[in-house]
């Protein structure tokens, strides 16, 4: 019988990868972690495959228990991890017993918690990917009860000192400040808002309540397009910043539908979508202009940090005799 990972309290949580790549064209959303930095992280430091399935928490509590002896990881926002009510770290790897209760509970400061497995578990996937579709009615929200088949049992992993952390692998953890700072390139229609295009740097806005995976709404001095004319349906990118005539921007995120009609004013950065994934609604935000150069070297620059922390857990899972079958 195959060992599995019971859902106790489920909250809200799905089972995600890194999305769906090159669907576009097919008029499939991307879809994935909303924060793509924090999951690929979790999924490092389990010695898995960068885009093995794990488990996105959104804002309420959660609580599993293995059948079997596991190894996980928790990135994304703050919140408190406990092993059978005791206190663990998260970004890093930590060992859970056969039996015991994990819980993730009092998720604050961002919006996305992930939870990854040494060797992950089985899932289904449309089109290359296990990521949720909200329009296809493609992999729904989790239950209490529910179970996932494990595919990798981990070997017993224990300290002879049990308050002294096993692993001290320093992954790159993403800021949670109180006003987040959301960096973007020129969009397409940048032109169109002459003077009023700089609004979107000079004040912060507030996410609406009314946000979600598909875009955030966001209010606060809204830049105003200056020409005339209608702009055709056309593709949009993730993380275009659209111009309504309202008095919201909408910034479009991993389930947005592939085309739009609203003008462009600028794209949020590979960086800025996994911060832009963290935020809460009410939470304010301020963006900052980058370059495309800027932009892709921060891009090279968080990378280059999850290749560094992937040499620095297989040097620890080999000392300890861990095998890591799905890293890549």
């Amino acid at each position: 019988m195959a060992d599995t990972l019971t859902i106790r309290t489920a909250g809200l949580v799905t089972v995600q990868d890194l999305g769906r790549v090159g669907r576009s064209r097919y008029g499939l959303p991307a879809g994935g972690a909303a924060d793509q930095h924090s999951a690929r992280v979790a999924n490092v430091l389990c010695g898995n495959d960068d885009r093995a399935p794990l488990l996105e928490i959104t804002a309420l509590d959660f609580a599993c228990v293995p059948s079997a002896d596991i190894l996980i990881a928790v990135t994304g926002a703050p919140a408190d991890v406990t092993v059978e009510g005791s206190l663990r770290p998260q970004w890093e790897p930590v060992p859970v017993r056969a039996g015991e209760t994990l819980r993730v509970t009092g998720i604050h400061r961002g919006l996305r918690v992930y939870l990854a497995v040494l060797g992950s578990f089985e899932a289904d996937y449309l089109q290359g990917s296990c990521a949720p579709d909200t329009i296809l009615g493609f992999g729904p929200a989790l239950s209490s009860g529910d179970e996932l088949v494990l595919r990798t049992a981990c070997p017993p992993i224990d300290h002879p000192f049990s308050r002294i952390p096993l692993f001290r692998l320093k992954a790159p953890v993403l800021p949670f400040p109180t006003t987040w700072t959301i960096d973007v390139t020129d969009g397409p229609d940048r032109a169109e808002f002459a003077d009023t295009g700089s609004r979107l740097f000079d004040a912060p806005f507030t996410v609406s309540p009314r946000s979600n995976h598909i875009g955030l709404r966001l209010q606060g001095d809204v830049p105003r397009r200056v020409t005339q004319g209608e702009i055709l349906s056309r593709g949009v990118p993730i993380g275009a910043v659209e111009v309504p005539a309202g008095d919201e921007l909408l910034v479009l995120h991993r389930g947005r539908g592939v085309t739009a009609g609203y003008p462009v004013l600028a794209v949020v950065t590979a960086t800025g979508l996994s911060a832009l994934g963290q935020v809460r609604p009410g939470q304010t935000i301020r963006f900052r202009h980058r370059t495309l150069d800027q932009a892709v070297t921060a891009h090279r620059t968080q990378r280059h940090s999850v290749d560094a922390l992937r040499t620095r857990v297989r040097t620890a899972f080999d000392a300890l005799r861990i095998r890591a079958p799905d890293a890549g």
